[in-house]
């Protein structure tokens, strides 16, 4: 009997790389604000997407559509934790203005 790693190689990279993500969102948020990181996640996502076409290996190839499709995700996370920081369930960075204080 032959065992195959790579899906369970797979699934834990995958799990890292969604790991990965929740810190980057919040320190994001803090650092750029969510409309800069809303834009940086997607070009980022885009390229992933365009490096997985192009993979010549079908586990590298997956492996960059989950980081690509984290990416997307990270988009909508980006502004719940603005909403988040509004909510003061995290700290506002008191280097930024927010829109949200302003009213």
């Amino acid at each position: 009997m032959e065992f195959h790693y790579e899906g369970i190689i797979l699934g834990l990279c995958a799990f890292l790389c969604i790991g990965l993500f929740h810190p980057i969102v919040i320190k994001g948020e803090y650092y750029f604000g969510a409309k800069k990181c809303g834009l940086v996640f997607p070009v980022i996502g885009t390229l992933a997407i365009a490096g997985s076409l192009m993979s010549e290996s079908h586990f590298i190839s997956a492996l960059l559509g989950v980081f690509a499709f984290s990416c997307f995700w990270s988009i909508i996370e980006v502004f719940e934790q603005e909403k988040r920081v509004q909510k003061g369930w995290f700290p506002k960075n008191p280097k930024r203005k927010y829109y949200f204080d302003e009213k």
